[in-house]
């Protein structure tokens, strides 16, 4: 850019043949650079998604995969089946299979270093639904502001603010927990832990031991069973009544390497609430302690250090939730997330049209009760996509030459399969 700025400088000079003033020239070299906005993720593992609600299909772009790692379209269409609609009664019934294809970037079950394409066509699209749409705002949902920003919108399904476009999101996040689990042992597992005013007790689960097999023993994905059938009659209760609630979803990352995260602007948590807070209908988000914390003093909340029987530095508590100074300290890493009741209701509510005129206006189409039984897996890929990028900057940065060892701990480095080199 400067280099660009220097020759437009002189050129313009000697074609004019006139003085340019320094501040003139400082104003060329600092013209912004103007980037495409909201569709991209990651700074070194970078995720592009694209696709609409009712448009041919979604999918996703992954850039900066590492080569040589093992991958699959079966090790994405495990969580994209988590994802999926029409999964269960307290889901929306929108028949969609979600069956993802890989376009590019694999070769003989192996990553190459490419860009990855993984898409997923659209096959139950009602677009006839959203009719009303066209001409009224649904409360609560995107279309005024689309409106308001772009002065034009795609008008079925809610278009990029549908949660179909989290396709993508659970597709990459699905490869970043491959990589994660190879070559730091990290599992990031999130579970629903409030529906509506049913509120699983702090401390129930144990997430030192807490399984995937647990999270998925039921269609409320909740590891508790004695508050399974509270939460399902809950969205039942609702969703009979063509109405809507909202709820929890608590996340946590095992085995975690220390030392991801920087200090100040870029701090881990600040990472993982960006990241989270991006998924469609979040409205909080707590870490560690989170807003509990504020009721305890200094001495109740600090996490004392201590050294275990492996001579590793330790914390006798976690309220600080995996995390310190903005930089991940090998504790289990800890949030919640708060997601709204789903905006589309079977109900009338007055609104507006675009031509600004009041009307009662009763929406269509087929949604979800409660959205967190299948926010669950969006929420582990976007906090497994956060640990992945973290990861490489992490290896980049301070394990490029030999680490301190009487301070740090090394990444254990995973074995991959030896790359098929037959023709």
């Amino acid at each position: 850019m400067l280099i660009i700025s220097l020759c437009m400088f002189e050129m313009l000079y000697i074609y004019c043949n006139c003085i340019f003033s320094y501040k003139a020239y400082v104003i060329i070299c600092q013209s912004p650079v103007v980037q495409a906005a909201g569709s991209t993720f990651g700074n070194y593992f970078r995720v592009t998604t694209y696709g609409e609600s009712h448009g041919g299909g979604v999918g996703c772009v992954i850039d900066g995969c590492p080569p040589r790692i093992p991958l699959s379209e079966a090790d994405m269409q495990a969580d994209l089946d988590r994802r999926r609609p029409g999964q269960s009664r307290i889901t929306t019934p929108r028949a969609e299979t979600d069956t993802c294809r890989i376009y590019s970037g694999v070769v003989d079950g192996l990553t190459t270093g490419a860009p990855i394409h993984v898409s997923v066509p659209n096959t139950d699209q009602r677009g006839g639904d959203y009719s009303e749409m066209a001409l009224a705002y649904r409360p609560s949902h995107a279309d005024a502001t689309y409106d308001f920003k772009y002065g034009v919108r795609a008008v079925q399904g809610g278009g990029r603010s549908s949660a179909r476009e989290t396709i993508g999101r659970v597709a990459a996040g699905a490869v970043a927990k491959n990589i994660l689990r190879a070559y730091s042992g990290t599992e990031v597992l999130a579970y629903v832990s409030q529906v509506h005013k049913v509120i699983l007790p702090e401390g129930v689960v144990d997430h030192e031991t807490l399984t995937l097999a647990q999270i998925e023993s039921n269609i409320v994905r909740c590891p508790d069973p004695e508050y399974v059938e509270k939460m399902i009659d809950a969205i039942d209760a609702i969703r009979v009544k063509g109405n809507s609630v909202g709820g929890v979803v608590t996340c946590i990352a095992r085995n975690v390497p220390r030392g991801l995260g920087s200090p100040v602007f870029d701090k881990l948590e600040a990472e993982l609430a960006k990241a989270v807070m991006s998924l469609p209908a979040t409205k909080g988000f707590e870490f560690g302690s989170g807003f509990a914390g504020t009721f305890l003093t200094g001495s109740e909340h600090n996490d004392e250090f201590y050294t275990d029987e492996h001579g590793k530095i330790r914390t006798r508590t976690n309220r600080s939730g995996g995390i310190q100074g903005g930089i991940s300290n090998g504790e289990i890493i800890n949030m919640r997330v708060a997601f709204k009741p789903t905006a589309t209701i079977g109900k009338k509510q007055f609104t507006v049209t675009r031509d600004r005129k009041d009307i009662e206006l009763m929406t269509r189409g087929r949604h979800d009760p409660c959205v967190v039984p299948r926010a669950v897996p969006m929420v582990e890929a976007m906090v497994a996509l956060v640990l992945v990028d973290q990861l490489i900057a992490h290896h980049g940065q301070c394990e490029l030459f030999p680490i301190n060892p009487d301070l740090q701990d090394p990444i254990r480095l995973p074995e991959l399969k030896p790359a098929n080199l037959s023709s």
